[in-house]
């Protein structure tokens, strides 16, 4: 989820793929949810393949004979017969070199003599299952079938593969694919030897107001009370010049363009919700000095609303590059009801949270700074009018039910799962945060620990780092 999720932001890409600008809100959604980073390796000896493997579209339905080509990418610059096979799982983005070709996953298999391997989940990227992306072809897109793509995956190349017969596999994923790593090692455990999941989000839930919760706690503790503070009151006022028919001047402060219907409750919604996952982005993806850069940037201002405003300000307009920023919610709908495959993968993340796991990030809590004006009925109206009016409240809240009923939630009772968080990353609020189960990482965000062993890691995260090494040398055995 990277996440995010994985977490759900509204969003969407301007309209046409020549358009040199994004939208603000694909901008914002393809940095909560691109792929882990990982830095960029050198060795020249690295040749990736991208190949193409033949998948079922329906692993469930042998009456269903259609099939489409799954990308994946392959390296098997240190591969000797019968070592493992190391495989990262594409999540919600679109797959490139870089996992196989750097990073810590690299280093083991560089170790082990490893075959390296990153699979891109269906739907997403260049893995086009069907023609389009309408709302009947969209039904063959969840988990599940992801998951058996995988297996089916795993089984091909050890049968075809020369030298991998008799290989073990190990799997490693960030933030929703680090949730499949968790969840294909309880479906298929003969499979795989074992796993590294990142950053896993492994409980659905609806309404996950305690990302909100867990970006202040961060916020707090790296950019200080006093920041947290500003940025709560800041926002508060925004909310209190719309209760007082002041709109108007908050589209003047923002840049906001006309469309925008000051007394509209979902276009004020969908605004407060961008707000929140401009911070979202701050407090997920950030690396040392981040939280508390902007903080300086936002206290250095003469007033709270003059100091968050002109942050949001500045970060709108990098995305949007416009004399104005769209921010309303029929803008946004008109985006999300393309049904082309895009570089932006809003519609298809969408959907699977609206059939499988809700995780929408709301306002409900007072326990956070960013407002009260992002509510469920936001998320739940967009699924809605996205995907159909029987997804409504039940729809969604029995899928959730249904999703942590076969994979068991905080309890999917698996073996040889290596799981890890970032104390400052809201995601970890849906995964095990047991110690005894799990590993968090202090003053880390979602999904930091991919790199290799460095000089630069602090002493947690590199005992983590050497933890996952030693499991993958025990689990190889």
């Amino acid at each position: 989820m990277t996440h995010y999720v994985v977490g759900v932001t509204v969003a969407l890409l301007a309209l046409g793929l020549a358009q040199a600008n994004e939208s603000i809100f694909g901008h914002t959604f393809k940095q909560l949810h691109s792929q882990p980073p990982v830095s960029a390796n050198q060795n020249r000896a690295d040749e990736v393949q991208t190949l193409w493997i033949e998948q079922k579209l329906d692993h469930f339905n042998i009456a269903e004979t259609r099939t489409w080509q799954m990308r994946y990418m392959l390296n098997d610059v240190f591969f000797k017969a019968g070592a493992p096979m190391f495989i990262f799982l594409g999540g919600e983005w679109e797959i490139d070199r870089g996992f196989i070709t750097a990073g810590h996953m690299y280093d083991m298999a560089k170790e082990h003599n490893g075959l390296l391997v990153y699979t891109e989940h269906r739907y997403y990227g260049e893995s086009h299952p069907l023609p389009d992306l309408s709302n009947e072809n969209m039904k063959f897109l969840n988990v599940k079938q992801a998951l058996a793509d995988l297996a089916h995956f795993i089984t091909t190349q050890k049968s075809s593969y020369e030298g991998l017969s008799d290989s073990k596999v190990i799997i490693v994923g960030g933030s929703y694919s680090a949730t499949m790593v968790t969840w294909f090692k309880k479906l298929y455990p003969d499979l795989v030897v074992g796993g590294w999941a990142s950053s896993a989000p492994l409980i659905a839930k609806v309404n996950f107001f305690e990302y909100k919760e867990v970006m202040g706690q961060s916020i707090t503790l790296m950019g200080g009370s006093a920041c947290y503070n500003r940025i709560e009151k800041g926002i508060a006022e925004i909310e209190a010049m719309f209760a007082s028919k002041r709109g108007g001047e908050v589209k003047a402060l923002l840049k906001i363009c006309e469309p925008f219907d000051v007394f509209s409750d979902l276009d004020i919604w969908t605004l407060f919700n961008e707000i929140s996952e401009v911070f979202a982005n701050v407090v997920q993806g950030h690396y040392a000095g981040r939280i508390e850069g902007v903080c300086q940037k936002i206290m250095a201002e003469s007033s709270d609303l003059i100091g968050v405003s002109s942050y949001l300000l500045s970060e709108f307009e990098k995305a949007s590059g416009k004399r104005c920023n769209d921010l309303s919610y029929d803008a946004i709908m008109s985006e999300l009801l393309e049904s082309r495959y895009k570089n932006n993968m809003m519609r298809q993340w969408i959907y699977q949270t609206c059939n499988e796991y809700g995780w929408y990030q709301t306002s409900s809590s007072a326990a956070q700074p960013f407002g009260t004006k992002f509510p469920l009925a936001l998320f739940t109206t967009m699924c809605a009018d996205l995907f159909g009016s029987q997804f409504g409240n039940s729809f969604i809240e029995s899928r959730v039910a249904e999703t942590n009923a076969y994979f068991g939630g905080l309890s999917p009772k698996v073996e040889n799962v290596y799981l890890t968080h970032g104390q400052l990353d809201p995601w970890r609020a849906m995964g095990i945060q047991d110690v005894k189960q799990a590993t968090i990482i202090p003053e880390h965000a979602h999904c930091k620990d991919f790199g290799s062993i460095s000089a630069d890691d602090t002493a947690e995260m590199r005992a983590s780092k050497e933890r996952i090494a030693e499991l993958v040398r025990e689990w190889l055995k």
